[in-house]
């Protein structure tokens, strides 16, 4: 399910949401994916590809499926619990908007 989350992402893309390049980095239990958002496009990498990326995120399968599919919109309690962990939760939002999950 969250392979195909992925795979789907390229296709599923809003072209002029984010401004400017920006990269993520996430690891959701065995899943390591690296992904590039642009104005114009969206690119998938298996791993992580780019060293310094702009945003990491890591959590659990249940927990990044709750977010994806159901709306879930992690709050303070849930960065601070550890349920999800990231050097920038701001771009998670934008990422989310990307994909028309605001």
């Amino acid at each position: 399910m969250i392979e195909a989350i992925f795979a789907g992402l390229e296709e599923h893309y809003s072209s002029g949401v984010i401004d400017a390049e920006t990269s993520f980095y996430f690891s959701i239990e065995d899943i390591k994916k690296t992904v590039v958002l642009s104005p114009e496009g969206c690119r998938v990498e298996d791993g992580k590809t780019i060293e310094a990326v702009d945003c990491v995120c890591k959590t659990d399968g249940g927990f990044f499926l709750k977010i994806w599919n159901d709306s879930y919109r992690p709050g303070m309690s849930d960065f601070m619990s550890g349920k999800i962990k990231s050097n920038n939760p701001m771009a998670l939002k934008d990422f989310l908007a990307a994909f028309g999950k605001s």
